[in-house]
């Protein structure tokens, strides 16, 4: 660890692991209750549980983001953090938001829109939350020594998930317009933006772990916002079966789902050859 600011990016990594216990917790209740053991369904109703269950996968995957650009963005820019305070407080109302929306879900309390269940004075919170974790990773970039295409990808994914929440903060009485912009919301960030994110934090772990030259990892985060883009836009239409479109749109998004993967995988093999042929070269000069 370079710069002591990267600390706070533990206890984000901490609320992550919690929640995904939770999680799973969350999920063995309703195994059991689809095997007959529904003992418990006074106090977790299926639905209250199922709510509860995948919107924990958010906000502990969101989580682990912010505190995987901690880490990151001071390292790659080369600057600490410009408010560790500001971090802290921006962590603990992240979980203060959780917490009200795990307990409103067992009073119903919430919009009954999968994924996206939260309330909506609660997503003006996660608005403003999310605001103040960008405005601390731009000024930590704008006040750095260098920007690298590895912190400028993770910081446009970043950008562009908080984004494309507001669509699905869009309101409209037509149903079917409701779950074409919400599927938009949750699989542009799953197949789109998010796989920017992880670009970004899989190219930091490939420099960092095999020393493989930087240059030669960055040119292939240029592949990954390509493919991202063209393969995450046109795999959402595996979903859109469901509203009645085309069934040709359940071939083009299966195609194009099955591509995005691809650039994560080539990146992560052309790093461990590289890393190889590099190991064997050492070995060759040694006497």
């Amino acid at each position: 660890m370079k710069y002591k600011s990267q600390q706070v990016a533990y206890w984000f990594f901490a609320l992550s692991m919690l929640l995904l216990a939770l999680q799973i917790v969350y999920g063995f209740i309703m195994g059991f209750a689809h095997m007959g053991f529904d003992g418990l369904h006074e106090i977790f109703p299926f639905n209250t549980s199922r709510a509860v269950h995948t919107n924990l996968l958010v906000v502990w995957i969101l989580s682990g983001f912010m505190g995987a650009a901690y880490y990151i963005i001071p390292e790659e820019a080369e600057n600490e953090l410009v408010n560790v305070k500001l971090a802290y407080i921006q962590l603990i109302t992240l979980a203060l938001v959780g917490v009200v929306a795990i307990v409103g879900y067992h009073f119903n309390y919430w919009e009954g829109r999968k994924f996206l269940e939260i309330p909506r004075p609660l997503d003006y919170l996660v608005v403003i939350n999310v605001l103040t974790f960008l405005g601390l990773i731009l000024a930590t970039l704008y006040k750095g020594k260098k920007r690298t295409t590895t912190s400028l990808v993770l910081t446009m994914g970043l950008v562009f998930a908080a984004l494309l929440y507001l669509p699905g903060m869009i309101w409209f009485d037509n149903q079917t317009m409701d779950s074409f912009f919400r599927w938009w919301v949750v699989h542009l960030w799953v197949e789109g933006v998010w796989e920017l994110i992880m670009g970004g934090i899989l190219a930091f772990l490939l420099i960092k772990i095999t020393g493989v030259d930087r240059e030669v990892i960055e040119k292939w985060l240029y592949v990954i916002v390509g493919l991202t883009f063209i393969s995450g836009i046109l795999g959402t239409g595996h979903h859109y079966y469901y509203i009645g479109v085309d069934k040709t749109w359940l071939i083009i998004g299966g195609i194009f789902s099955a591509m995005e993967p691809l650039a994560f995988l080539g990146m992560a093999l052309f790093a461990v050859a590289m890393y190889r042929k590099g190991e064997k070269s050492i070995r060759i000069k040694l006497p």
